[in-house]
This record gives C-alpha cells, sequence and structure tokens, in this order.
C-alpha cells in the first residue's frame, strides 16, 4: 500500500500542476479594453480664494463633465447651445467661460464654486515705433 502511495500523490500533483497552466481569454480581453480607451480627457483642480478645491474631469470624446466638490459626484452633460465649455444635468450647471470657473445648483441659482482665473499673458508687449 505504501509503494502505491507515493506514485498516487506524484501523479496528482503533475496533473494538477499541468492543468492550471492553460491560456485563457482573460489576457486578451485586458489588451482589448486597453486599446479601446481613447477617449480624450482632461482633468483639472481649481482652488478659489476660500481654498475650497473643485475638480474637473472633462471628456470631450463623450461629451460629459464629472465635477468632483466636497466629497459629492456630479455627472453633467455639455451643452453646445451655452457659449464656451458648459455642462448641465437637471440640477447643477458647470461653466468655464473666459476663465470664469462657477459651478451652480440651477433651481435656486445658488452659486457652489467660482473662480476668476487671472488673464494668461501671451508675451511681451509690443510697442510701435515711429
Amino acid at each position: 500500500m505504501k509503494k502505491l502511495l507515493t506514485p498516487i500523490l506524484l501523479g496528482l500533483t503533475i496533473l494538477s500542476l499541468t492543468a492550471c497552466k492553460h491560456p485563457g481569454k482573460e489576457a486578451e480581453t485586458i489588451t482589448a479594453a486597453a486599446s479601446e480607451n481613447t477617449d480624450e480627457i482632461f482633468k483639472d483642480v481649481y482652488v478659489d480664494s476660500y481654498g475650497e478645491k473643485i475638480e474637473v474631469t472633462i471628456n470631450n470624446t463623450k461629451n460629459t463633465a464629472t465635477i468632483h466638490l466636497n466629497g459629492k459626484t456630479f455627472d453633467l452633460k455639455k451643452s453646445d447651445a451655452l457659449p464656451e465649455y458648459t455642462a448641465s444635468n437637471e440640477e447643477y450647471q458647470y461653466s468655464d467661460i473666459k476663465g470664469n470657473i462657477t459651478f451652480l445648483k440651477k433651481n435656486v441659482d445658488m452659486v457652489l464654486f467660482h473662480l476668476k482665473q487671472a488673464k494668461k499673458e501671451s508675451g511681451p508687449a509690443k510697442m510701435a515705433s515711429y
């Protein structure tokens, strides 16, 4: 009986090791999913004069904006009818118009976040010489 136990255990060990080493479809799925993610995404973090921070993620491919403010997440859809970059849903509206970042609750006209960014200089001013 002892003579049969060793070859049986050895055979089961070899069988279990070779049975687990077959290629699966999981590796193919991961590769395919990684190549499909070609969205044009921009992420910015703004801090206002009160120290409040807002994180804005804009997906230009899907025309969506995701806003993170005070531990809450808001998903908005881009509005083409409004000026520059504006996104909204039923309750909230985000806009970035000429450097003025505004996030407000629409039904009560309450501004949750506002930041006016300084103008960016394009370079030294050119003077006309006569």
